[in-house]
């Protein structure tokens, strides 16, 4: 019986030590000497260039962070391992510690909230559609009886349908696997329209083979805070997260990137995006905060 009741108590132990290590990232990143950092390989603030090379102002972002996280954890040569996720995997990846945190094109709002935590607004997102440029539609009212596409597992879903119910409009709805896909369907004719961020719709019509043949049109169908992901209840690793964005907002590097990516030619052809910095996110700046869509809804 006492080695029963032995057995227990030490299961219980492992237990709960497996618990404080899936709540303590940065314990589980000290141990293993690697942040396994979530990627995007099709959005506007994460993208790849090809051959393994992940680039774009929040996966540069998050580089630097992992900087910081050198400090904090006491091990300078902490590894990156460069995880790719998607619209649809990235909550469960962050859940099951596949990634420990995720600096890609997620949207901070209510129902994510119950599953993860964000770290602090880095970017505020303009929900916008893209279209050929010869197309005539200018407006969500030119999309009557169009198709049009936006990416499986995002925000820009229920925006779609919600602006569509608004404008008792009627088109049809076709789903992209990931924004490069999306942007194919627009690109091939299979869609006449694209809904999707901005900054995503900007970056894929400037790696597209022809810029030009392309637009950015309409009215602003959402305004959403776009933030790192991580995993929730995990105070000491929000806290790492929020003080090193904080100290690139600061000390002006975050500025420089954003220039860096956002108005300067980017890769892979060189086209810069001209994306000043808009005053919702200069407010987002000057005030960190990790609001949801939610309250940026109610002003």
């Amino acid at each position: 019986m006492k080695k029963q009741l032995l057995a227990l108590a030490v299961l219980a132990l492992a237990a709960g030590t497996a618990s404080a290590q899936a709540n303590d990232t940065l314990a589980k990143i000290k141990s293993s000497g690697t942040v396994n950092l979530g990627v995007r390989d099709s959005s506007g603030l994460a993208f790849t260039i090809g051959g393994g090379k992940y680039v774009g102002f929040h996966t540069e972002m998050a580089e630097r962070i992992v900087d910081d996280l050198k400090k904090v954890t006491g091990n300078p040569n902490l590894k990156i391992n460069y995880q790719v996720i998607t619209s649809q995997n990235r909550i469960p990846l962050l859940q099951n510690g596949t990634i420990d945190f995720e600096c890609g094109s997620t949207t901070n709002n209510l129902t994510r909230q119950k599953d993860v935590a964000f770290a602090v607004t880095t970017y505020v997102e303009e929900v916008r559609m893209a279209v050929k440029a010869n197309s005539g539609i200018k407006s969500i009212q030119d999309l009557k009886g169009k198709t049009v596409a936006t990416t499986t597992g995002t925000t820009s879903v229920q925006t779609l349908r919600k602006n569509e119910r608004a404008s008792n409009l009627d088109f049809k709805e076709v789903m992209g696997k990931d924004h490069a896909d999306s942007f194919l369907l627009l690109e091939s004719g299979r869609a006449d329209a694209f809904v999707m961020d901005g900054s995503i719709l900007a970056a894929n019509i400037a790696k597209s083979k022809a810029p030009k043949d392309y637009a950015i049109v309409g009215e602003v169908l959402s305004v959403e805070p776009i933030a790192c992901m991580l995993r929730k209840d995990d105070p000491k690793m929000k806290t790492a997260l929020d003080d090193s964005i904080k100290r690139q907002i600061k000390d002006g590097s975050l500025a420089k990137l954003y220039d860096k990516w956002f108005m300067q030619p980017i890769p892979p052809n060189n086209v810069s995006l001209n994306m000043p910095l808009s005053e919702s996110n200069k407010a987002a700046w000057a005030n960190p905060n990790d609001k949801p869509m939610e309250d940026y809804a109610k002003k």
